[in-house]
Order: C-alpha cells, then structure tokens, then sequence
C-alpha cells in the first residue's frame, strides 16, 4: 500500500493533519496504537478532564452562591460514580467523532504501534505481533508526550494511590487528603476538582509561583484566589520522595533554597510535574531522524526533520504542549504537502487554564517583555467594576493589556476571571492582524457582558478607562 502522507498518531495534531491531507486531494492513512482515536487530549487529557471540571463547578455552585441569586437549595449530594460516567460518555462521543470524521473523509486508518523504518516507509505492528509495512511519500510523526515523572524521584505509579493525570480522573472516592505535585495547568485543574468535591489540596511546587511561565501578577492574584477555595500550598519546595505509607501515600521535599526537609501524608498523590515527548519505539535513530537536547524531534521552520519527506508536530516538537497548537501545526503541513504556504504564528497562541476562575493568555508577559528590553506600557480593568460580572457574582479577577509603548501594538494579554478562556479569542484575533489597544479601545463592545472589561483595559492601556 502507498501513500501520499501517512501520520503516526491521532492525537489533535495528526487527526487534523489527516483530515486537511484528505481534504486537499492527498491519499491519507493514520496509525494508532490505541482501540481509540483522540490520543491523550481526547482519551486521557483535555477532554475527560474538562467534562469533570464543569461538572464539579455546578456541584460546588450548587451549595455557595445559589442563595445568594434568590435560589434556595438543600445541602447538594454528590453521585460520583454518575459524574465519571458523564466523563466517559463525553470521552467516547468525541472519539467516535473523530472515528467519523476520518470515515467521511476516505481516509485509511491502521490499529497498532507505527516506526518508522525509513525515508517512505514505515511499519505497523498490530497487537497480534504481526508486522505490516505501507509505502508513504511522506511521513508525519504525531505521537504526542508521556507522563514526565519527577527528576531523580523513583515514581511507582498505581494510578489508584500514586497516580498521573490519568488516575486522577478515575479515583473511586473523593480522597479526604489529596498532595498535587507540580503548579502548573494539569495539576491546579485536577487539583481544583477534587477540591470543588470535597478533598483538602495540598499543591507542592519546586519553583517560587503557581502557572511557570504565566505572567507573575497573574500567578500571585491567581494563587490568593485559589487559597480562598481552600487549597493550600508549598511553594520553593523539591520533592525528594513519594511512596506508599499504609492504605494512602506520603511526600517528602526540601526547601529548594536549602533547610530541613518535610514529609506529609495523604490518601492520594498526583504527580503532574509536566510532559515528555513520546518517541519510545518509533525508530528515529535507526532511520536518522534528529532528535534535540531534550528529546524532541528536531524540526526546521516547516516542521521538516533532517530526513527528507519525514515531519513532525505538535508536543513531540518544540514549542508550547498544547492541543490547538498541535492542530495549527497538523493544518499547516498537511497545506505544505500539498504545494501551499502552511503557517502557524506562534506568537499568538493562546493559552488557558481551566479553572474557576479561569486563566488565559496570549502572547508576551511582563517579565519577558522587560529580559528582552521592550519598552511597553500595561492597561488593567477588574472585573469588580463590570456590570454583567456583578449580576452573576463573578467579579474575582481582571483583564490586562501590555502594548509596545511606541506603536501601540498589542504584545500580550492576560485575564483571569469568570469566561477567560472565551474572551481571549479577541485578543487573539486582534495579535493576529497586529492591532494595536487603540484598535480594541474603539472597537463597540454589547453591553451588560463580561467582554466588555477587556475593552475597558485596552482603553487603559490607550487613554483612560470609562468606568474606573
């Protein structure tokens, strides 16, 4: 069998790849080695965990903030096992979505574990052991990342007790005590659901803030907002230890700028220290395909490897381990492949954390805008002075906006609040086409809606903001 581009996983990026190749005239076959489509986003990942972020935020509300709206409710009572079952049910519609779509668009799908053998040729081992080889101009490695562990840490998940991101959307009982090893987006938003069901959280970070690279004004409002909820944290700590102890699990960390060490215990341990980029099998040194200093597939600007007709995207590559930039990428190859200009603008890729209050941003934070010499100038609204916030009792938060302070050009967004994740696309958009504050400021907003706080911080950032 031959091909024009084969993709080895179907994660975001290499469904969406497939789906455009196909689109674009290219015969197109996919490799999988799950029974299901989707890859970790839609199995394992942003899919399962969203279905239970929503579900444990109408729970919470339920019992906080109804009465307050002249709804009164009963003390609510939690069916987990009825939860989950909403979380898989919502997993298997978009997988058989995906399953679809690849139907719809003729295109040829092979269950197993793709390697690449060379330049035009690749393998499927099933899991029956049997060994099939397609032809394929082109290759696309789309495979994701893995579960990165802790540093120098022996980790012995069960994913019942010690568990990844992936146990940790299957715990049968709320535990009464939950550690979350790492600050970042995958342990505050697992972190904050068991919270929301009634666990106590303990989040467990080796750097000084919460969200790594998310902008520092953000992290620290964000993180009183989240000690509010009840979350507690250990910030500046390097986790030596994590084991087993009785029918829970303890941790053990020092103080990273040195001190006595300190174990706590807890029914259950999340480690969500970040991703790794998933090569494992595929056979890039035995082909010659490049790999970086911290094991990604090496790429030029066009997704290229040093392999000719061998290309890779998405979290196996550099840049931000996100879904829709795994998606941009797939896009943009697949129109490559096909004898168009394929581009992705890297420095308009939103980002959100999915949270209540949710985080969201885009483009440059402060701290980068000032390590690069960027003279800039920074627009802020709370949304404690936005109507639509104070009809739904939803003012924890605000919108701000860095602009290059000679041009005007908006450099970077940042929000946190109710709806943050929907109101970035604006700011997106507006990156995309270089616009500038002004631009936003004199753009006409609907009013009563929450959107309307980040006009108000771009006229901040331009002039002056009405309402404040």
């Amino acid at each position: 069998m031959s091909y024009d581009v084969v993709i080895i996983g179907t994660g975001p990026g290499g469904y969406v790849c497939a789906i455009k190749a196909a689109q674009l005239g290219l015969k197109t076959a996919v490799i999988e080695k799950r029974d299901t489509f989707g890859g970790t986003c839609l199995n394992i990942g942003c899919i399962p965990s969203k279905a239970l972020l929503h579900a444990s935020e109408v729970f919470h509300e339920a019992g906080h903030t109804h009465a307050k709206l002249g709804v009164e409710v009963g003390t609510p009572k939690l069916n987990l096992k009825a939860m989950l079952a909403h979380k898989d049910a919502t997993v298997e519609s978009n997988v058989s979505g995906v399953a679809f779509l690849f139907k719809k668009n003729k295109i040829d799908t092979f269950k197993g574990t793709g390697k690449v053998v060379a330049a035009g040729k690749v393998s499927v081992t099933g899991d029956d052991g049997k060994v099939q080889e397609i032809e394929a101009k082109n290759i696309v490695i789309a495979t994701g990342s893995d579960v990165a562990g802790i540093p120098g840490v022996d980790v012995k998940f069960d994913e019942k007790i010690i568990v990844s991101s992936t146990g940790a959307l299957d715990f049968d009982k709320v535990p009464e005590n939950l550690i979350v090893v790492g600050g970042g987006v995958i342990g505050l938003e697992l972190g904050s659901v068991w919270a929301r069901l009634g666990a106590k959280v303990t989040v467990v970070e080796y750097l000084d803030k919460i969200l790594g690279p998310m902008d520092g004004e953000v992290s620290r409002q964000f993180q009183r907002m989240l000690e509010k909820q009840g979350i507690a944290f250990k910030l500046g700590a390097k986790v030596t230890g994590v084991e087993k102890s009785g029918k829970g699990a303890k941790v053990t960390f020092e103080p990273v700028k040195g001190g006595e060490a300190q174990t706590i215990a807890a029914d259950a341990v999340l480690v969500s220290t970040g991703r790794r980029p998933y090569t494992d099998g595929l056979g890039l040194k035995e082909a010659g395909v490049a790999v970086d200093d911290r094991g990604r597939v090496a790429i030029n600007d066009h997704w290229q490897t040093n392999v000719a007709g061998i290309y890779a995207i998405g979290d196996v590559v550099q840049g931000p381990m996100l879904a829709h930039k795994a998606e941009d990428e797939g896009i943009a190859v697949a129109e490559i492949l096909a004898g168009q200009a394929g581009h992705v603008n890297f420095d308009a890729i939103p980002s959100v954390v999915y949270t209540q209050p949710e985080v969201a941003s885009v483009g440059k934070t402060e701290e980068e805008l000032k390590a690069a010499g960027i003279e800039y100038k920074a627009g802020k609204f709370p949304f404690t002075a936005n109507g639509r916030a104070r009809a739904m009792l939803q003012t924890d938060g605000f919108v701000k906006i860095l602009a290059d302070k000679a041009s005007d050009r908006v450099l970077g967004v940042h929000i946190v609040g109710f709806g943050a994740g929907e109101m970035i696309h604006e700011a997106t958009v507006l990156m995309e086409f270089g616009g500038s504050s002004e631009d936003l400021a004199r753009t006409t907003h609907a009013h009563p809606t929450m959107s309307e706080a980040v006009r108000e911080a771009a006229l901040a950032t331009f002039a002056k903001p009405i309402h404040m």
